[in-house]
Order: structure tokens, then C-alpha cells, then sequence
């Protein structure tokens, strides 16, 4: 079974891999999830926050929207706290703004899956990379998300963060094309 080469063989990032990376995400709260998780390993191996994703969930109370937009300085100093995450001030900060800011979307827009979903007109984008050096880092789209979300507020969103993150959700479709999540994940209705 041929994989992207960017999993290597951990049973957790191949699991990752196979069944998370690229599906499409319309839910809320799974977003919230991902913008965290995508801020946090800024500067970080992506495998170092996925191995303490489950201790992420705890922390931030399953990354419940209004919970943590609520949280005070006794939670911040909570979080620096807690050695199963990633203990610094800034993305710790920047999770909690980010909530906020999200409830801000919600307000406005109604719906923080619509509002990210707008920047790819509301469909995943099927790239067709044959090898990891095609793969990009930013996009225009990524481009767009980033300006836009600085603009309402948001942290730890430059381009490269919102790419992942658009990676990620399934917004972009990444997988090579030799890769046999790349079919899977292409299919009409996957996440949808």
C-alpha cells in the first residue's frame, strides 16, 4: 500500500494519515481543533503535537468553543502547567483568543465552518502532486484565509499555518497521487 512519504511508519501518523489527513471538516468544533493543534506545532514537528493531541483534548476541554473563549488567567496558568502539551504563554494566549475570535464568526456569520469554507468557494481543492517537493506551503487561497482572519483578530494564522490547517481539514487534497488516500479522499460525499 503506497502512502504519502511525509507519515513514515509510526502506527499514530500512519493512522493519522489514513483516516483524519484531508477529509473534509464542516464541524465547528473539529475546526476550533485544528486551528489550536496547527498554532501550537508553529516552530514544532507536526508528529510532536499529534502524539499529544488526546492531552490537548483534556486540556481545553474537548475543545469546546465557549468554554475556552471563557478562560481566565487561573486556566492560563493551568495550561503552563500541564506537561502533555506544549507549554508556551504565546500559542496558550493565542488558543484562547482564537476561540473568541471564532465566536466572533459565529455571531456575524453564523457558522465558522462557513466562513473558513468560503475561501475555496465552499469545495475541497484537488491538487494532483506526484512528489512532496510539489507540495506547497502556502497558497493563494491560504493567502486569502490568513489576511482575512488577522484582520478579524485571529493569531498564530499567517499563511503557511492556514495551508497546513487547509490541509489538514480537507480544504486542499494533498495526498500524492499515488498515494491511496488520494482516490478515497476525492470521492463526492467524503466529509461533506
Amino acid at each position: 500500500m503506497i502512502r504519502c512519504g511525509w507519515c513514515g511508519s509510526d502506527p499514530l501518523y500512519v493512522r493519522y494519515h489514513d483516516e483524519v489527513w484531508g477529509v473534509p471538516v464542516r464541524e465547528d468544533q473539529l475546526l476550533f481543533e485544528n486551528l489550536v493543534l496547527d498554532g501550537a506545532q508553529a516552530g514544532l514537528s507536526w508528529f510532536t503535537i499529534l502524539k499529544k493531541r488526546e492531552n490537548y483534548r483534556r486540556a481545553f476541554h474537548f475543545f469546546d468553543i465557549e468554554r475556552v473563549a471563557a478562560y481566565t488567567e487561573e486556566d492560563e496558568v493551568r495550561l503552563l502547567g500541564d506537561v502533555g502539551i506544549v507549554r508556551n504563554r504565546q500559542k496558550i494566549r493565542s488558543a484562547i483568543n482564537n476561540a473568541r475570535r471564532v465566536l466572533d464568526v459565529q455571531a456575524e456569520l453564523g457558522s465558522f465552518s462557513d466562513y473558513l469554507w468560503s475561501f475555496t468557494g465552499g469545495r475541497s481543492i484537488q491538487n494532483s502532486w506526484k512528489t512532496l517537493f510539489e507540495v506547497p506551503t502556502t497558497s493563494t487561497e491560504s493567502d486569502a484565509m490568513s489576511k482575512d482572519m488577522k484582520r478579524r483578530g485571529f493569531s498564530f494564522a499567517g499563511s503557511t499555518i492556514c495551508y497546513a490547517f487547509m490541509q489538514a481539514v480537507g480544504m486542499v487534497n494533498d495526498h500524492l497521487t499515488d498515494c491511496f488516500r488520494y482516490k478515497e479522499v476525492r470521492k463526492p460525499g467524503i466529509g461533506e
